[in-house]
């Protein structure tokens, strides 16, 4: 039944231009014409070209290909079409109901997002997964991880274990590890972890340190856990909670000389990073929560979540240990460490944690864009941490660069986001596996999410 709406919407289409729905290429081409491309294999535009896809695939990308008579052809002059992005710390509702799950999958694909990964997961998400590979649900490649370990979930090291053999064969995709694991309970997890192939992701326990996440080999350390103690000289002698959420109340200690030795660390076991820096420069900045709370993405959040937010910010800018000078020296220091990543070959993926503080789904993964790019990144390698970065860690080689043969998740701009990272806002379409979502489309879905 839902392959034959789809048919129906796609041959409803008007031939030329952005059709008002989605559109499937089950049995028909969809063609890009004219349009300049952005492959990301490699830094460069090539101009002017004809994109056809078919099947939810890739078939050629040249300057001279005639469409199909029943093609839909989008006519994309002077627009500019590069790969989907891929948001790898995003949150998904972990609740019964599927409609606000549908939201938030809806929030990120009409922000060019193609492929999310679900930071903490529990059955219904199992669920959603399958809803959204069958194409009954629409919505981003969904990987997930299973319910949380963390100092509540895990009380003993046998309980660990346990969860890993449980969440394995349950087919969650990763594991999500918060605070408060120990070095008791958690070497019985890493283990069991590298033993069933399936890999930890996340936080790093303050007790247990980055040095042994790194040792235990995690698939990606997020948020930059455990990266600014790591390299603050004493911090061995402090309570947690003397360190602050990542380090804010310590960072402005850090000792540089200490960063290219973290760097080895990581790189010699290959451990990805999703620095989630939009949590530093909006949540754990220096300015005020007034800063925040006019941006125009509050219309798709509820009323109480935002007041939580601006509480939260609120909460942090008068705590007894914040001052401007200390939450900048954070914030610099955060982008020394992205920027040593990139420059010391650690493999960084985009992710940005949301719906978390001041963090809207899909309109966050811009905002950390930038973020990576005022670390010191350009552009091109901002935008490789969602694409071919992510593409290698999924280990789908037909995925993450536009040639002939990969996968159709595709987003269209009017601007050149090489040129200017802000251009990755300019959305007029996007193309998730085998439907071509236009604009008008995607706006009238946003409209429908707006909260009143």
């Amino acid at each position: 039944m839902v392959r034959r709406l789809i048919l129906i919407f796609g041959f409803m289409s008007a031939q030329a231009g952005f059709a008002q729905a989605p559109v499937s290429n089950v049995d028909r081409d969809i063609v890009f014409l004219s349009v300049n491309v952005i492959p990301m294999d490699r830094e460069t535009v090539l101009k002017d070209q004809t994109v056809v896809v078919r099947n939810g695939k890739i078939v050629s990308i040249n300057t001279n290909t005639k469409p199909a008579a029943n093609a839909l052809v989008v006519d994309a002059k002077g627009k500019y079409l590069m790969p989907g992005w891929s948001e790898m710390h995003a949150h998904v509702p972990a609740i019964e109901d599927f409609g606000p799950m549908k939201d938030v999958l809806t929030l990120y694909l009409a922000n060019g997002i193609t492929t999310i990964r679900g930071m903490l997961g529990n059955a219904k998400h199992l669920e959603l997964r399958e809803k959204v590979r069958s194409g009954e649900v629409l919505g981003p490649n969904f990987y997930t991880t299973g319910p949380a370990f963390s100092g509540q979930t895990v009380k003993t090291a046998a309980r660990g274990i346990e969860m890993v053999k449980e969440e394995k064969a349950a087919g969650y995709d990763y594991l999500k590890l918060l605070p408060g694991l120990t070095k008791e309970t958690f070497p019985g997890i890493a283990k069991t972890s590298k033993e069933l192939g399936i890999g930890m992701v996340g936080h790093v326990s303050f007790a247990v340190g980055v040095w042994a996440a790194i040792d235990a080999g995690y698939s990606s350390i997020d948020h930059l856990d455990g990266f600014v103690e790591a390299i603050v000289p004493g911090t061995d002698t402090l309570a947690e909670q003397e360190t602050g959420l990542f380090g804010t109340w310590i960072a402005y200690a850090a000792d540089t000389t200490r960063i290219p030795k973290l760097i080895r660390g990581l790189k010699d076991k290959n451990i990805r990073v999703v620095p989630t820096q939009a949590i530093a420069e909006r949540w754990l900045s220096p300015l005020p929560a007034s800063a925040y709370e006019n941006d125009p993405e509050w219309k798709y959040m509820k009323a109480d979540e935002k007041k939580n937010w601006l509480n939260a910010k609120n909460s942090y800018v008068n705590n007894p240990k914040f001052s401007k000078e200390r939450a900048e020296a954070f914030v610099n220091i955060r982008r020394k460490l992205i920027l040593a990543c990139q420059k010391g070959g650690v493999q960084l993926m985009l992710g940005c944690d949301a719906p978390q503080v001041l963090n809207v789904p899909g309109f966050a993964t811009h905002h950390e864009l930038k973020y990576l790019v005022d670390a010191g990144l350009t552009p091109y390698e901002a935008l490789k941490t969602g694409t071919v970065n992510v593409a290698g860690y999924l280990n789908k080689p037909n995925s993450g660069a536009i040639k002939a043969g990969n996968v159709s998740d595709l987003v269209l701009l009017t601007a050149n986001p090489l040129e200017n990272i802000g251009n990755t806002k300019t959305i007029e379409g996007v193309m998730i596996g085998t439907r071509w979502l236009p604009k008008p489309f995607l706006d009238a879905e946003l409209k429908k999410i707006e909260k009143h």
